[in-house]
């Protein structure tokens, strides 16, 4: 490993990792060897060249993976790479199922970790979806048509904030359930804040 760039903040993460403990070892040293530097963000391991970052290791209950901040970017010749939903615009997921998966897969991993690098500095950016190409729910497009304020307060937040809105309403197939989140919804909308804010 190359020591100037371990973070003795991020330790911990790798100790309380039972199940993962083996296999994201594996992955800090590989990805450290790519010259990256640690720092903890989002409480995971993320790793950073020149300011930016680059990857992040995380644990589920069924697997452990490096996270690809715009892994949309990277070849994937060999389709390793996993879009965690269809939501998920930029970031893809390389998983693993054990330890020996990070050993058998050392030579990809440091190609994709290498042209992610590559990408960043060359300032390439994921081309994201405008929020136009996102449906509006029938009952928001309602509310919306009826009362002017809500429209002029919806379109006045960020279009980060218009998605998550018309994805979490979008989301329950019964009518009655997306009527009741849009209601819940409205205060928020009308104080110019985000559905997490």
């Amino acid at each position: 490993m190359a020591n100037h760039a371990i973070n003795p903040d991020v330790d911990f993460y790798f100790d309380k990792a039972e199940k993962w403990q083996d296999a994201i070892t594996r992955l800090r040293t590989l990805v450290l060897d790519c010259g990256l530097n640690e720092a903890l963000k989002w409480g995971c391991p993320c790793y950073m060249s020149e300011g930016s970052n680059i990857v992040l290791i995380h644990t589920f209950k069924e697997y452990c993976a490096l996270l690809f901040f715009k892994g949309a970017l990277l070849r994937d010749e060999q389709q390793l790479l996993i879009q965690q939903s269809k939501n998920v615009q930029a970031a893809r997921q390389f998983r693993f199922t054990d330890a020996k998966e990070v050993t058998s897969h050392k030579t990809a991993i440091k190609a994709y970790v290498y042209e992610a690098i590559e990408i960043e500095r060359a300032g390439l950016k994921v081309p994201l979806k405008k929020t136009a190409a996102y449906e509006v729910p029938e009952e928001f497009q309602q509310k919306l048509d009826k009362k002017a304020s809500l429209k002029k307060a919806f379109e006045a937040l960020t279009p980060g904030r218009q998605r998550a809105y018309l994805l979490h309403f979008a989301a329950p197939k019964q009518s009655k359930t997306r009527e009741s989140r849009i209601e819940k919804a409205i205060p928020q909308i009308m104080q110019g804040k985000g559905l997490n804010d």
